[in-house]
Formats: structure tokens, sequence, C-alpha cells
């Protein structure tokens, strides 16, 4: 079982539970043992190094006759003498790396089965990078086929069905819609350790993309062969929560130490500039001196500590919400690597559909590739869909003095529209009105002073194709503001009901802000706090945001106004009573919901005649609630039994 506990965007930390009740935290790399050379023990690795998994391979234990005896007798567990989860490889890479194996996939799930492997792994097709699309589609009708089988044979023991496909994306998503449908447990995505070694990482970037379009959201996806530091924070971002290194130990017999900026040959490097707890207390000519044996064991120790350090950073980042700033860092180690990070700008429709609407922390830029992020999308579409200008002039404003914009610019910005003129910030995001200068992610969001030309010139044509489909009339600098404006108008009405424009649609923020509009603003601050509508508490503004709170009496103005399932969640009946006093609703109790729906988006829950019952902020995607057996859909706030 897996669940989801933490997010952000496609990247997960979960909870993962096998059938026989052992658990461990993802994202999380299974360290490779091979059981003949064994150059960290296997319980070195659990009680040294903290994994809680790891991966061997079936077929050389079956094919060792001494192995293959003494795990049929012990099982795989206490040969290896390792506690935590183990997952078996089944000779798949063998026979790509040596030609076909004298093995067939029934034998080796059975293998598997008899020596207790937890997470057994099917005998699939591994598809090259250079294999035509005939080739690699007849290969994938054999991998589906013996998936098939594996599950109908598996028991007790979990299944691994990997998603094969090439470089052929079409066939990747195509080979893992299929295999949603199987009773898998874990997908891993095979085929892709040539892309790596070649540096093709852009075509990484593809291969892992397109596979997770078509993968079961329910279940763990593993990145089969991936294990190095410099790459765990760009394919955690993808969705990616296993992964599994053997280089850590091959690596070392060939005196190559891993670090998070790429791999070193000892012989080559002018300093051990490591305070690892390997590394601690060793000179760099006390390593090359070193006898063979132990050299090798210092550095494979050394580069585990490296992957441990990368990983718990990556889930660090995770929580706090900035994996795509570490990944952006990451990515500037190697050329590759950014070329990696710019083809997945390509993938903006679908990292967008699983980007929070808002963080708790701030985007730091750091570099042109920011505005890849799925938030510039997304803040770009609504805008240009949800905005309305409050005149047909503007002021373009730079973006030099702080934010939000409305406290240093305050004195221009009120001189403008006495003037009849809209203020807009021509900023890294394009163009930012003055209304919304405050909400997530405009006033959220860190740029430097000496900005790069290529944002500069984005951000300049966005801005001047966004006057243009707005109908402005007019766009003039701040020093050419008439000085005897007499307009009348209300900055904070104008902020109150763009923000809402902005985050639940034009249609709904009619219906929240009809009849006499009563704003409550901070004493403190004269931020808004609360909208009155008719004397109805319906919306509040989050200070740490600037975005709303949908309020009850707000839910039944939008249930009343916006046709289903706009913004809704709609759950079984059994499941009502607890959800109207405020518990969180689970996604096996949802009968429909608003396919547009993002995480963290204001929701508003409803019974099957579509009747409010509860508002809350959505912690799954539509994708995700249609196919998870388990897990919270909406953190409920409160029901309507609260109001």
């Amino acid at each position: 079982m897996f669940e989801i506990i933490r997010r952000d965007g496609m990247a997960r930390i979960g909870k993962f539970t096998t059938n026989s009740g052992k658990t461990m935290e993802t994202p999380a790399l299974f360290p490779v043992i091979n059981p003949k050379i064994n150059t960290v023990p296997a319980r070195e690795l659990y009680d040294k190094f903290g994994f809680k998994s790891l991966i061997t391979n079936s077929y050389i234990i079956k094919n060792t006759k001494e192995l293959n005896e003494k795990a049929r007798e012990v099982g795989l567990h206490e040969m290896l003498d390792f506690p935590g989860i183990i997952m078996t490889d089944s000779g798949t890479f063998q026979s790509h790396m040596y030609g076909e194996v004298e093995l067939t996939n029934e034998e080796i799930i059975e293998f598997q089965k008899a020596i207790g492997t937890d997470i057994g792994t099917v005998l699939d097709i591994f598809t090259e990078p250079y294999w035509t699309k005939e080739q690699t589609a007849k290969s994938i009708e054999v991998t589906l086929e013996r998936t098939q089988k594996a599950c109908e044979m598996k028991g007790d023991m979990m299944i691994n069905g990997v998603a094969q496909g090439s470089i052929y994306t079409d066939l990747r998503e195509d080979c893992a819609r299929r295999m949603a449908t199987m009773d898998i447990d874990v997908h891993p995505v095979g085929g892709i350790v040539p892309l790596m070694e070649q540096y093709r990482y852009s075509e990484l970037v593809d291969v892992i993309m397109s596979s997770k379009k078509g993968l079961n959201p329910n279940r763990p996806v593993h990145a089969f062969g991936a294990g190095h530091p410099m790459v765990l924070a760009l394919l955690a971002l993808m969705g990616c929560d296993f992964f599994d290194s053997a280089s850590y130990a091959k690596f070392a017999r060939d005196d190559r130490m891993m670090f998070v900026d790429g791999t070193f040959r000892l012989q080559d490097m002018e300093t051990l500039d490591c305070n690892c707890p390997a590394c601690r207390g060793h000179t760099l000519e006390q390593l090359r001196k070193m006898d063979k044996k132990s050299k090798t064991k210092l550095i494979a120790e050394h580069n585990l500590y490296q992957i441990t350090q990368e990983l718990a950073l990556v889930r660090r980042y995770i929580k706090e919400g900035r994996l795509w700033e570490l990944a952006e860092i990451r990515c500037r180690a190697h050329p590759a690597l950014l070329d990696a990070l710019r083809r997945l700008r390509e993938y903006q429709d679908l990292t967008e559909n699983y980007d929070p609407i808002s963080r708790e922390g701030a985007i730091f830029y750091t570099g042109p590739e920011t505005r890849n992020r799925p938030v510039f999308k997304r803040y770009l579409d609504r805008l240009g869909t949800r905005y309305i200008p409050p005149t047909d002039k503007a002021v373009l404003f730079e973006d030099s003095k702080g934010k939000p914009y409305s406290r240093p610019y305050a004195e221009e910005f009120a001189k403008a529209r006495r003037a009849g003129y809209t203020p807009i910030v021509v900023s890294a995001f394009g163009p930012v009105p003055a209304e919304l200068d405050e909400m997530y992610p405009l006033a959220q969001s860190l740029f430097p002073e000496n900005m790069d030309m290529e944002t500069e010139t984005e951000s300049e044509r966005i801005t001047f194709q966004f006057l243009s489909m707005m109908g402005f009339k007019e766009a003039i600098e701040p020093s050419q503001i008439p000085d005897d404006g007499t307009e009348e108008f209300d900055a904070d009405l104008l902020r109150a009901k763009a923000v809402s424009r902005y985050q639940f649609g034009i249609e709904a923020t009619e219906a929240l802000f009809r009849g006499k509009i009563e704003l409550v603003t901070s004493k403190k601050t004269g931020k808004i706090r609360n909208v009155i509508s008719d004397g109805e508490h319906v919306l509040s503004m989050r200070a740490g945001d600037g975005m709303y709170t949908l309020r009850m009496e707000g839910a039944k103005r939008i249930v009343e106004a916006c046709p289903a399932p706009f913004m809704r969640v709609s759950v079984m009946d059994d499941s009502i009573p607890f959800v109207s006093e405020g518990r969180n609703v689970f996604a096996q109790f949802v009968l429909d919901c608003d396919p547009d729906l993002r995480p963290m988006e204001e929701v508003i829950v409803t019974d099957r005649n579509d009747n409010p019952i509860a508002t809350g902020r959505a912690f799954l995607i539509p994708f995700e609630i249609r196919q998870r057996k388990k897990g919270m859909a909406v953190k409920v706030r409160s029901g309507s039994s609260d109001e």
C-alpha cells in the first residue's frame, strides 16, 4: 500500500507498506546488493546507513548453487541478514547486458516467491534506445503478457510491473496505461540506464513524463537503475518515489567517487573536500595508499553517504515546497542536465495539474529556467481568462521598489487611478495589475535586482501581449500620469474582486460579491480580512498568501450560481455525517469531482444531490482521486454542522 503524506507538485513524501507489514518513507533508494560480492554488507546498509530497503538479483541467486540452496532453506532476509524490505530483480538486466537468459518468466516468479522476496520483478523485455518502434512495440506486448501472468501468480508477494517503451513517448504512455489496469504493486520505469550512461537526460525526461501520464498514482514509481545523487532531485520532481543504485559499489571498485555535481576519479582529484563519516579524518594521499579492499569499501561508503544526504535534502525540500528550486540548482551541475530541465518545460500542461495553488514558502529565482515552473503558466493563464481591467488605460511601472508593490508605489498607484489609469507592474512574471500584487505567487517571490536579459525581454513581450489582449487603448510611463485626475476608486474593493476572480472565476465572483459589500480590514496592517456580502460572511482572506478561504455561505452561493461539478467534490452517503462534522474526505468515498481542481485549491464538498455539506482544500488531483483506494482527498476545514 502506498499513502501520500506530503507533496510538492508531482513529488511525494509517501508511506509504503509491504504485504508483510514492513514500512518505509519515500522518496527512498534501494541499494543494489550483489550476493556474490557484498561490498557493503546488507546489515550495515540497514544499521549504519539507515536504508530500510535493498534490491538484489534473484537470477544470480537462482543460478548459484550454494546461494540457491541457502535462500530456499532460510529465506532471503536471513541469508542476507537484512530485516528491511527486499526487492529482487529478475534477470532482465543480465539479458540486456549479455543476451538472452536461460529462464522463463514463470520460473523466476516462482523462485522469488519461494525465497521470501517482498517485491518481485517480472522477466520483462529491456527496450534499448536504438530499437525501432516496431521492434519496441512487439517487445512491449511480451512484457505485458508476462506481467499479467506474474500478477496471477504472485500470491502474497508484491510485484513490479516494469513500464517499457524505449524512447517512444506514445509507446511509453500506452504501456503505462495498460499496466495501470493490472494488479501491480510498484511501477518501475525500465530501460533508462543507457540514457543515463550516455548523458541523454532530456530523453530521460520524455521517458519518465510520458510514463507518468499513464501510471496508476496509487502506486509508487521506481526509476529503475537511477541512483546517482546528481539526478535524484530531478527524478523526484517528476514524481519518482523509488530509486536504486549499484553504482555506489561499481564506481568504488574503479576508484570513482560520487558527488552531487558529478563522479570523479580518485587519481584526478586535487583534494578530498568531503566531511562524510567515511572520509572524515582521511587525506587524499592516505586514501590512495590504502589496500584495494579497504579503499573500495571506504569509497563505497562515501558514495552511499552522498546518496543518503541528497535524499534527505530532497525530502526536506519537498516538505518545504521548494523542490523546483533544488532541482534547478542540481541541473546546473552538467549541461546535459540543464537540457533536461529545459525539456521539462514541454510538460507544463501536465506539471501544472499537480502544482499547488499556493505554497507557504517564497519562490526563489535561480535563472531563466525558473520561468518554466508551472506556477508561471498558471498565473498567465488565469490572468488572461479571469482578469477584468478597471479601466482601458494603463500605467506601466518597473519592478524595482520591493513587494508588495502597492506599498512603495502607494502614491503613484493612487495618482494613476485618479487619472483613470490601471497601475501595472512589469515583473519577471509578466504583467502584475496592482489589485493582485499581494497574492501568491506574486508577493511571495524573490528575484535578483540585476535580471538576465532573457527574462527581461520575455516579461516585456508578455506584458505588451496582455495589454493588447485586454483591449487597453493606452499605456504610459509613471512620469506621464496627469496631475489633475478626479476619478473615484476603492482600492480594497478592486483588490477583493480581482483576487476572487483569479481564484474562483468570474461567474463565482459575481455570486459572492452581490448586493451590499462590506470589507473588514486589519487595524494593524490595513489588509483585507473578511468579505461580507448582504450581511453574510462569504470569504476570509489569508494573510500568508493573499488568497481566500471559502466560508459555507460563500459555498452555497457558488453552488447556486455555478453548475456542478465546478469546485465540487461530491461524496457517498455513508461519509456525509462525518464530513459535515469537519472530518476529512477520503478518496474511496468520492463520487465525482471537478476535473480542473488543483492541490490546495478551495473546494465545496457536496452530497449526491449537490447540497453543500463542507468546505476545505483539495489534497489530491482528480486523476489521483479516481484511482486511489485510500488516502485523504480533501482536507476539510468546516462542515455544515459547524456553521
